[in-house]
């Protein structure tokens, strides 16, 4: 019998006030799918004279978990702004230069645009290549896809699976719909 296929469980969910419970509810949730879950929370990480060194020690062991992993389950919820955590970002850019399976999800229905036009409160001009741009002069990236389109697309190109479920705001980064969504959807593909 071969041993399951590992997942890095990578999200902005170590940050929260209640990481372990929800944490453990993906990992619960992971193995019932027949799957191993490998959680940045589970990490034990060597002491460190410094603050920096600690930081550059958890680095370390985060890779470890990605290098020994099968694949990555990214939450791209937005997460302190508009966008998507930028460590989950640069996890689900490893992973994907690893050449591991992809999935990601949001719980967030808007798209990354979408959420653009809002944070620069609708106040777009078009230049004169046709371009939407915000009042700082910066272009919009439009392309209906929930993130940059690296992250979207690097996982859509992949083949894995892209899930977007409207939580409710007050369960944005518990509800586990979308990661659901995700599990099932490699459970059929593997």
């Amino acid at each position: 019998m071969s041993s399951p296929l590992k997942f890095y469980l990578a999200g902005p969910e170590v940050f929260l006030p209640d990481a372990r419970a929800i944490l453990d509810a993906k990992a619960d949730l992971t193995r019932t799918y027949g799957f191993e879950p490998l959680c940045p929370g589970d990490l034990t990480i060597p002491p460190a004279p410094t603050k920096h060194q600690f930081g550059l020690n958890i680095s370390e062991v985060d890779e470890d978990f990605m290098n020994r992993a099968d694949g990555v389950i990214a939450n791209l919820t937005p997460f302190r702004g508009i966008a998507a955590d930028p460590g989950t970002v640069f996890e689900l850019g490893y992973m994907c230069g690893a050449d591991k399976l992809v999935a990601c999800y949001t719980n967030v229905a808007e798209t990354h645009y979408q959420r653009t036009l809002a944070w620069y409160d609708d106040k777009l001009d078009r230049d004169v290549e046709g371009r939407m741009r915000g009042p700082d002069g910066h272009s919009l990236e439009d392309f209906d896809m929930i993130e940059n389109l690296m992250l979207h697309g690097g996982v859509a190109r992949r083949g894995g699976p892209v899930m977007v479920h409207a939580a409710d705001p007050a369960a944005l980064y518990t509800d586990l719909t979308a990661f659901e969504q995700c599990l099932k959807a490699l459970s059929e593909r593997i």
